[in-house]
C-alpha cells in the first residue's frame, strides 16, 4: 500500500482521490456498455474495444496506488477499513482481475450465455468491495 503521495504518480493526495473516483465511475459506465453490447444485442465484436478496457484496468496495478494510505474521509467514498485490512483489499481486485478474465473467455468465444453469467460475476464483485470498503 504506498503510504505517501511520493510513492505514487500523483501529485498529491486530493488528486489521487479524485482520479480514483473517476477512474471507477468510467469502469461502471464502461460495465454499463458492456452489458448493453453483450447480454442485449450479443455482439462480441462490437464489444471487444470495451473488454479490452475493461480487462487493462480493472486490476490492482490500475487502481491500488490511488488508494494513499489514510486518503478517506472528506471528499472520498473511502472508508479507513480498506488500510486497514488491506490484504483482503486488494484481493479483491484479484478477484475483479479472475471475473474479467471469464468474461473476455466467454465473449470471445461468443457464449453469450457464459458470458451473462461472468458479466453478473464481474457485477457481484464489484458490490461485494463497495458494500465493505465505500460509503454510499
Amino acid at each position: 500500500m504506498p503510504q505517501s503521495v511520493d510513492e505514487t504518480p500523483f501529485a498529491s493526495e486530493r488528486e489521487a482521490v479524485i482520479w480514483r473516483q473517476d477512474e471507477l465511475k468510467d469502469l461502471e459506465r464502461l460495465l454499463r456498455q458492456l452489458r448493453f453490447d453483450l447480454v442485449n444485442n450479443q455482439d462480441a465484436q462490437g464489444a471487444a474495444p470495451r473488454l479490452a478496457e475493461l480487462q487493462e484496468k480493472a486490476t490492482q496495478a490500475h487502481f491500488l496506488p490511488a488508494f494513499i494510505a489514510g486518503t478517506h474521509g472528506r471528499g472520498s467514498d473511502a472508508k479507513p477499513e480498506i488500510w486497514e485490512e488491506w490484504d483482503q483489499f486488494a484481493t479483491g481486485f484479484t478477484d475483479l482481475e479472475q471475473k474479467v478474465s471469464t468474461l473476455v473467455e466467454a465473449a470471445e468465444q461468443e457464449d453469450y450465455r457464459a458470458a451473462t453469467r461472468a458479466f453478473s460475476e464481474v457485477g457481484l464483485s464489484c458490490r461485494s468491495c463497495h458494500r465493505a470498503y465505500r460509503y454510499d
